[in-house]
């Protein structure tokens, strides 16, 4: 990336949060921090008021407005796409307001961008139905977690635990909602249980917001994940997949702790957190020569392992 286009990028991540750390810009560009306070200062001569505080980091002065953010075509397909699986994957309400936002994007789009859109949106679909993907919750639930977390209140539920479906009422903290094994999860420090527990959100039969404050200072959600992975052992993997084959990853991905995913021009790399490393190698060997074991080295060998028995048990 050109300076120009950095020093643009970096504007834009300005814009769209309160403050931002230099290391966090730092690492985002890969740049050294001597180059962010240089990029910094160039927006500054620009007239840009950047506001700077020693240990909280940059942000634009409060009031101070920017013409529109201009979208890429690419930029403006990859939201069109993420409309297509918000449609499907979200609530009524999350999805009302994508919609929304999709109109603000395209009202600050060039013409040939709005005409490409136009072209694309009825030729692009995601065929599963939310009912397909178990993800029945009341849009209520979604929302007043997430007002939780924001506004930091105790949330009551009536939840349907276990087995045996019996019916609680409980008080709890959520830390954040997370989607895998075809249902949405809120974690959350349970009163009842006085410990974190997970929560599906189809099981919540009733929820509302109490007057109470958070009691507890709780780690963001990749921190409680990872907290959870040091305590069980789990180990981080992290596999790059050429662009062709992920979609045979499918639910799969999600039994061997499946947690996210960086998508390049030509392969997504997944990582992944488990302790299951020889059902892991058994199958990745379907991928053959399409996927990169980037880390651990000990998951290579275990493939390597399995290629040459299969190669005696057939020679």
């Amino acid at each position: 990336m050109n300076r120009i286009n950095r020093v643009s990028s970096i504007l834009i991540k300005l814009q769209s949060q309160r403050v931002v750390r230099a290391k966090e810009i730092a690492d985002m560009f890969s740049i050294s921090l001597r180059t962010v306070y240089r990029d910094i200062r160039t927006l500054e001569e620009a007239g840009i008021p950047i506001l700077s505080e020693a240990g909280v980091g940059y942000s634009i002065m409060k009031g101070y407005f920017l013409p529109p953010v201009m979208f890429t075509h690419d930029e403006a397909v990859a939201l069109l796409t993420a409309k297509k699986f918000v449609e499907k994957m979200a609530d009524n309400t999350i999805n009302s307001a994508y919609s929304n936002a999709m109109l603000k994007i395209k009202s600050v789009l060039k013409m040939p961008e709005k005409d490409s859109l136009e072209n694309l949106d009825p030729r692009i679909e995601v065929i599963r139905r939310p009912e397909d993907l178990g993800i029945k919750y009341n849009d209520e639930t979604y929302q007043t977690i997430l007002k939780s977390i924001s506004q930091k209140q105790i949330i009551n539920i009536s939840y349907i635990a276990g087995k045996d479906d019996n019916l609680t009422e409980r008080n709890i903290e959520p830390v954040g909602v997370l989607y895998g094994d075809d249902h949405w999860y809120t974690i959350a420090f349970c009163h009842l249980r006085n410990g974190y527990r997970n929560f599906r959100l189809d099981r919540i039969k009733h929820i509302s917001l109490t007057d109470n404050i958070f009691e507890i200072d709780h780690p963001t959600l990749k921190e409680y994940l990872q907290q959870v992975s040091d305590e069980r052992q789990l180990q981080s993997v992290t596999v790059a997949f050429n662009n062709e084959v992920v979609q045979y990853t499918d639910r799969q991905k999600y039994y061997f702790g499946f947690v996210d995913l960086e998508v390049r021009e030509d392969k997504t790399t997944m990582t992944f957190l488990t302790n299951q490393l020889d059902e892991m190698a058994h199958w990745l060997l379907m991928f053959t020569d399409k996927i990169e074991i980037i880390s651990p080295q000990i998951l290579s060998q275990k493939i390597k392992a399995l290629v040459v028995e299969l190669h005696n048990h057939y020679k």
